[in-house]
Protein backbone atom coordinates (compact mmCIF):
# COMPACT_ATOMS: atom_id res chain seq x y z
CA UNK A 1 0.00 0.00 0.00
CA UNK A 2 3.10 2.64 1.02
CA UNK A 3 4.60 1.97 -2.51
CA UNK A 4 1.62 2.75 -4.24
CA UNK A 5 0.92 5.96 -2.54
CA UNK A 6 4.69 6.89 -3.18
CA UNK A 7 3.96 6.08 -6.75
CA UNK A 8 1.30 8.33 -6.92
CA UNK A 9 2.97 10.79 -5.45
CA UNK A 10 5.67 10.86 -7.46
CA UNK A 11 3.95 10.69 -10.60
CA UNK A 12 1.37 13.70 -9.87
CA UNK A 13 4.79 15.79 -8.83
CA UNK A 14 6.36 15.09 -11.86
CA UNK A 15 4.14 17.70 -14.11
CA UNK A 16 0.51 19.41 -14.32
CA UNK A 17 -2.47 18.73 -15.83
CA UNK A 18 -4.70 21.29 -18.00
CA UNK A 19 -7.89 21.87 -18.17
CA UNK A 20 -7.77 19.09 -21.24
CA UNK A 21 -6.71 16.28 -19.11
CA UNK A 22 -2.79 16.88 -20.87
CA UNK A 23 -0.06 16.43 -18.51
CA UNK A 24 2.17 19.47 -19.01
CA UNK A 25 5.65 20.21 -17.70
CA UNK A 26 6.26 23.49 -15.40
CA UNK A 27 8.52 25.89 -16.78
CA UNK A 28 10.55 28.03 -13.83
CA UNK A 29 10.57 31.35 -14.34
CA UNK A 30 13.66 33.59 -14.76
CA UNK A 31 15.57 31.37 -16.46
CA UNK A 32 17.02 33.42 -19.87
CA UNK A 33 19.21 31.49 -22.49
CA UNK A 34 21.51 33.53 -24.80
CA UNK A 35 21.89 32.09 -27.90
CA UNK A 36 24.94 32.94 -29.26
CA UNK A 37 27.92 30.85 -31.37
CA UNK A 38 28.37 27.95 -29.80
CA UNK A 39 25.04 27.47 -28.28
CA UNK A 40 22.78 28.58 -25.52
CA UNK A 41 24.77 30.49 -23.13
CA UNK A 42 22.13 30.89 -19.43
CA UNK A 43 22.14 34.16 -18.62
CA UNK A 44 23.56 35.41 -15.16
CA UNK A 45 24.99 31.42 -14.43
CA UNK A 46 28.79 29.69 -15.86
CA UNK A 47 26.50 27.10 -17.35
CA UNK A 48 26.02 26.52 -20.94
CA UNK A 49 24.13 24.54 -23.93
CA UNK A 50 26.65 24.07 -26.53
CA UNK A 51 26.56 22.51 -29.89
CA UNK A 52 26.89 18.40 -29.80
CA UNK A 53 25.16 18.09 -27.08
CA UNK A 54 22.36 14.85 -26.62
CA UNK A 55 18.55 16.61 -27.78
CA UNK A 56 17.62 14.11 -25.27
CA UNK A 57 19.46 16.36 -22.61
CA UNK A 58 18.92 19.52 -24.26
CA UNK A 59 15.10 19.01 -24.31
CA UNK A 60 14.28 18.04 -21.20
CA UNK A 61 15.71 21.14 -19.74
CA UNK A 62 14.23 23.65 -22.42
CA UNK A 63 10.90 21.98 -21.49
CA UNK A 64 11.77 22.10 -17.79
CA UNK A 65 12.75 26.02 -18.25
CA UNK A 66 10.67 27.30 -20.81
CA UNK A 67 7.65 24.89 -20.77
CA UNK A 68 6.79 22.46 -23.66
CA UNK A 69 8.38 22.63 -26.74
CA UNK A 70 6.25 22.92 -30.27
CA UNK A 71 7.43 20.57 -33.03
CA UNK A 72 7.97 22.59 -36.69
CA UNK A 73 8.32 19.30 -38.58
CA UNK A 74 11.37 19.24 -41.06
CA UNK A 75 10.22 21.30 -44.26
CA UNK A 76 13.22 23.81 -45.33
CA UNK A 77 15.83 21.60 -43.55
CA UNK A 78 19.02 20.61 -44.22
CA UNK A 79 20.67 17.26 -44.80
CA UNK A 80 21.24 15.91 -41.21
CA UNK A 81 18.88 17.85 -39.07
CA UNK A 82 16.13 15.01 -37.97
CA UNK A 83 14.22 17.74 -35.42
CA UNK A 84 13.35 21.35 -35.33
CA UNK A 85 11.57 22.19 -32.40
CA UNK A 86 10.45 26.17 -31.17
CA UNK A 87 10.25 27.45 -27.41
CA UNK A 88 8.50 30.81 -28.41
CA UNK A 89 10.67 32.59 -31.19
CA UNK A 90 13.90 30.38 -30.49
CA UNK A 91 14.12 27.61 -32.57
CA UNK A 92 16.37 24.85 -31.65
CA UNK A 93 17.70 21.96 -34.68
CA UNK A 94 19.05 18.48 -33.99
CA UNK A 95 20.68 15.80 -35.62
CA UNK A 96 20.21 12.22 -34.80
CA UNK A 97 23.03 12.18 -31.80
CA UNK A 98 23.52 15.71 -31.48
CA UNK A 99 22.27 19.53 -30.83
CA UNK A 100 23.55 21.35 -33.75
CA UNK A 101 21.88 25.07 -34.67
CA UNK A 102 19.68 27.87 -33.28
CA UNK A 103 17.41 30.46 -34.82
CA UNK A 104 15.45 33.56 -33.37
CA UNK A 105 13.68 36.32 -35.71
CA UNK A 106 16.92 38.25 -35.66
CA UNK A 107 20.13 35.67 -35.77
CA UNK A 108 21.33 32.43 -35.94
CA UNK A 109 23.95 29.96 -35.51
CA UNK A 110 24.91 26.09 -36.62
CA UNK A 111 22.61 24.20 -38.88
CA UNK A 112 19.10 25.93 -39.15
CA UNK A 113 16.50 25.18 -41.42
CA UNK A 114 14.83 27.89 -44.02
Amino acid sequence: MTRSVFLLLFLAACGTTGGDGISRSSARTGVTFAPDASGLAVAGRSQRIDFGRSPRGVVQVMDREKGDHRDLGLAGCPTGVVQQLAWDDLVLTFGRERFVGWKTAGARAGQTCA
